[in-house]
């Protein structure tokens, strides 16, 4: 386990062909780090299964569903002029309308392990806190809702009322942040920082924070590896913010190659916005190096120059606009691992792709769609070739 990454557990197992589990946590469980802290702490896996149960009917009288396989299939109307159908993942149907819970009921899994194994220990009922004010807000609070743990949720004064109304309705305890004098970064997660120090537990999406929320992030990319299968794709292009999607998501494509079905592990892209592109701008100046590890040690040294705040974030894309891209060395790390690079969207090309993305039948918003937007604008620039097979994250609903 290093910054922005988990490596495998020793001894993780794919899941048998014929398991018909439908929740993640379940069916994945023996590549989990929860799974495995659980039973190197002595505890059977019988209980394991039972808390995952357990927490998921919890979720479900809050969410109206619980973690299931979110469905995949390739779409032939997100193809574009000669290119190839599209492989599109569609998370607008998991808990809180986004993939964002995945990463959540993960940390809560490592929550759960550390209270069983420390007998109830001191942060059982230790606040919960997260900076967003959006999607991953709106999943944080539904598990911390279903698992009856308190949470406070830092939000900027521009939050979507229609999210403050939903995070009310889930009993989040709201916190307002404005820019104090002098004060530069996110005053969100300046806030929300302050708390951990108070002794509130991280329950965010950044690894940088808690790196075990990649540990269920990683379900979304064994289930794309499973439902690929053998054939792969050439390229997926995932959408970055804060960069724990795209990472944790490829971690569970290489395992899926190195343990499971997949054959060959596709270039994986990173797009962003052109009005908020943090992690393309670090990239495109990390230096030349003989190795991976070599140019990620040398972009770590340097991370002071290379990943610095943007300056006044926008875009339609509202879910993208982290003005840091807070796990950008797991994502540097996928891409040169897989071979993949980093591509920006315009806002024109946001808009088109969702419209598109709209009339396949996906009810996802713009940053949902944003994956997609990426895809088009490689295929545009070319980058990509027309007959190359892709994929694609959809990950947030409409609301």
């Amino acid at each position: 386990m290093t910054n922005s990454w988990l490596e495998t557990p020793e001894g993780a197992a794919w899941p048998t062909a014929d398991s018909d589990e439908t929740n993640p946590f379940v069916r994945y469980r023996e590549l989990l780090w929860s799974w495995h802290r659980w039973v190197d702490s002595g505890l059977d896996d019988n209980d394991f299964v039972a808390m995952v149960h357990t927490l998921d009917d919890s979720v479900k009288e809050v969410a109206g569903t619980g973690f299931v396989t979110t469905p995949a299939r390739w779409v032939d109307s997100l193809g574009e002029d000669s290119q190839a159908p599209v492989f599109a993942k569609d998370e607008t149907g998991n808990v809180g309308g986004s993939h964002k819970a995945r990463h959540l009921m993960g940390l809560l899994l490592h929550f759960a392990v550390d209270a069983v194994a420390n007998n109830a220990g001191t942060n059982s009922n230790a606040r919960l806190a997260i900076s967003s004010c959006g999607n991953a807000a709106l999943g944080a609070a539904t598990v911390a809702r279903a698992a009856n743990r308190p949470i406070d949720v830092f939000i900027p004064t521009w939050a979507d009322p229609k999210v403050v109304a939903l995070l009310d309705s889930l009993e989040a305890t709201i916190h307002v942040c404005e820019r104090r004098v002098h004060e530069s970064g996110d005053p969100c997660m300046l806030r929300f920082q302050e708390a951990v120090s108070d002794g509130a537990l991280p329950f965010g999406v950044q690894a940088t924070e808690n790196l075990w929320t990649l540990d269920g992030g990683r379900t979304i990319g064994w289930e794309l590896a499973d439902q690929l299968g053998a054939d792969s794709v050439d390229h997926v292009f995932v959408q970055v913010g804060g960069g724990a999607l795209l990472t944790s998501c490829a971690i569970g494509l290489l395992e899926g190659a190195a343990l499971g079905p997949l054959e060959r592990v596709p270039r994986v892209w990173a797009v962003q916005s052109e009005g908020c592109a943090p992690f393309d701008r670090a990239w495109s100046q990390i230096p030349a190096a003989a190795s991976v590890d070599e140019r990620l040690r040398l972009a770590e040294q340097q991370a002071d120059r290379l990943m610095t705040p943007w300056s006044d974030p926008s875009s339609s894309a509202t879910g993208i606009l982290d003005d840091v891209t807070y796990d950008w060395l797991g994502v540097a790390r996928v891409l040169l691992e897989t071979g993949g690079s980093s591509v920006l969207a315009t806002e024109d090309g946001i808009e088109s792709a969702n419209q598109r993305v709209g009339s396949a039948g996906y009810n996802a918003d713009h940053t949902g769609s944003a994956g997609y937007a990426g895809l088009l604008a490689a295929l545009r620039e070319g980058s990509i070739s027309p007959t190359d097979t892709t994929a694609v994250l959809i990950t947030g609903i409409r609301r």
